[in-house]
């Protein structure tokens, strides 16, 4: 039971997560504290985020061994049919890159946002049809109308939720200060 979240694919998608959400966060933050006239935290945030690249890059290269030792079927999977959806992420990688080093903080955003989001649809794709290797296909999974059915529902109710409350705080946090706070 423990050999299926403690083997060095998962830690790897745990360490991936986590610096992959370090840098999308420092990105977004340099473009509020900009807009914000923080330009002192804007720098702050753009090294950060600038620090965070070669560290990811660096374990995405150590991964590929790793995948390749311990997850044969997803590396295979990643250098087949997920190529192409690799290479897209690795374009709006550099993309990003290009635009934080520029500081055009609005698109670095963007092309970090569809790397990070190409970055998990080629998970994805390198290892349809399976949802858990080497056992569970997609189709196994979704067999039975009452499952199908039940995730609907939480589905849909969860949009119903969620969405509202997303707009809400996008637009709450995007919108210039009416007033200039004293800082003490």
């Amino acid at each position: 039971m423990v050999t299926g979240w403690a083997n060095p694919t998962s830690l790897l998608g745990g360490v991936l997560a986590v610096l992959v959400f370090a840098y999308l966060a420092a990105v977004f933050l340099c473009g509020d504290a900009r807009r914000d006239g923080e330009h002192d935290v804007a720098e702050a945030f753009r090294r950060r985020s600038l620090a965070a690249v070669p560290a990811t890059g660096a374990v995405d290269l150590a991964g590929i061994a790793v995948l390749r030792a311990d997850a044969p079927l997803l590396f295979a999977g990643l250098t087949g049919r997920g190529l192409p959806v690799v290479v897209l992420s690795v374009v709006a990688g550099l993309t990003a890159l290009a635009l934080l080093l520029t500081r055009r903080y609005i698109a670095a955003r963007i092309a970090s946002g569809l790397a990070a989001a190409a970055t998990l649809t080629a998970w994805a794709v390198g290892q349809y049809p399976y949802l858990l290797l080497p056992s569970l296909t997609v189709d196994q999974a979704a067999t039975g109308r009452p499952t199908l059915l039940a995730l609907l529902v939480a589905l849909s109710v969860g949009t119903v939720i969620l969405v509202p409350c997303l707009v809400y705080l996008y637009t709450l946090f995007q919108r210039r200060p009416t007033s200039t706070p004293t800082r003490p």
